[in-house]
C-alpha cells in the first residue's frame, strides 16, 4: 500500500523549503554598550583618572588608546542598539541626524563619553522632535568609522533602517 503525504504535511514542507528560517527571525543583532568595545579591554580601562576645568566647572575624562578602538567584528553587521539622541539636524518632521549616547545627559551636562561609546546616527526617516527625549532603539548596518564632531569624537556610525522607542521590560 502506497501512502502519499497529507495536503497539510505537504504544505508545511514546502512552506519551511521554501522560507528559511533566518528569513522569519530578526535581521538585527540586538547589542549593548559594552560589546563597542573590543574583546578583552574592560570599561575601566578606556577612561583615565581625567582633571577637573576649573574655568568651566566640568570634569575633562583622560581617555586611553583603547577608548578610540572600535571593535572591528561588529563592522558591517546589522545591529540593534538602544540609546539616547542628541541632535544634529533637524526638519519641521524631525531629527535626520544625531549622536546615539549609552545615558541621559551625556554630551550635553556631563562629559562625553570615550569615543568608541559614541554612535553618529543618519535616517532618512525623520524622527520626530517630539520624541526626542525618549530613549530609542536604532537598527541599521553598523560601520566602526571614527569622526569628528562638534560635540566629540565618534567610533562608529549607522545609517538607520529603524528607530523606535525603547520600551522598558
Amino acid at each position: 500500500m502506497t501512502t502519499h503525504p497529507s495536503r497539510r504535511a505537504f504544505m508545511a514542507c514546502a512552506a519551511a523549503t521554501l522560507v528559511p528560517g533566518r528569513a522569519l527571525a530578526n535581521p538585527y543583532r540586538e547589542i549593548g554598550w559594552e560589546d563597542l568595545i573590543p574583546a578583552g579591554v574592560p570599561y575601566g580601562q578606556i577612561i583615565g583618572p581625567g582633571q577637573i576645568d576649573a574655568v568651566n566647572d566640568t570634569w575633562v575624562p583622560e581617555f586611553d588608546a583603547n577608548a578610540a578602538r572600535a571593535n572591528e567584528t561588529l563592522n558591517g553587521k546589522p545591529v540593534k542598539l538602544p540609546g539616547y539622541i542628541i541632535p544634529f539636524d533637524m526638519t519641521s518632521k524631525g531629527v535626520t541626524s544625531f549622536m546615539l549616547v549609552p545615558y541621559v545627559g551625556a554630551c550635553i551636562h556631563t562629559p562625553p563619553p570615550p569615543p568608541n561609546q559614541l554612535v553618529f546616527v543618519r535616517t532618512r526617516t525623520p524622527w520626530p522632535s517630539e520624541s526626542m527625549w525618549d530613549p530609542v532603539w536604532v537598527s541599521g548596518r553598523l560601520s566602526a568609522k571614527a569622526m569628528t564632531t562638534q560635540i566629540a569624537d565618534v567610533g562608529y556610525q549607522i545609517a538607520a533602517e529603524k528607530i523606535e522607542t525603547y520600551k522598558w521590560q
